[in-house]
């Protein structure tokens, strides 16, 4: 058993409105240092797979084909033994 950790980001080309508009509101609020907010996905999950490789294979595909957007995401995992 393996514990998955998947971070979805936009990419940087893309426009991030969500990060935008969080952006202002902290302007509103005072945090004026407060510059370049992106809003993303963090997805957690355990994976039942016999060894690393396979479960890896598995969580790329299942993140490429599910859980991100290939067209306006890029995503990053962390794969360990789950305890």
């Amino acid at each position: 058993m393996f514990k998955a950790t998947v971070i979805i980001k936009r990419r940087p080309s893309i426009l991030d409105p969500q990060g935008k508009a969080v952006e202002e509101g902290a302007k509103l609020l005072g945090f004026d240092n407060i510059d370049g907010t992106r809003i993303g996905k963090y997805v957690e999950f355990n994976i039942d797979a016999e060894d690393y490789d396979s479960a890896e294979k598995e969580v790329k595909e299942y993140a490429e084909k599910l859980l991100s957007n290939p067209i306006m995401e890029d995503f990053e995992f962390h794969l360990e033994e789950a305890k």
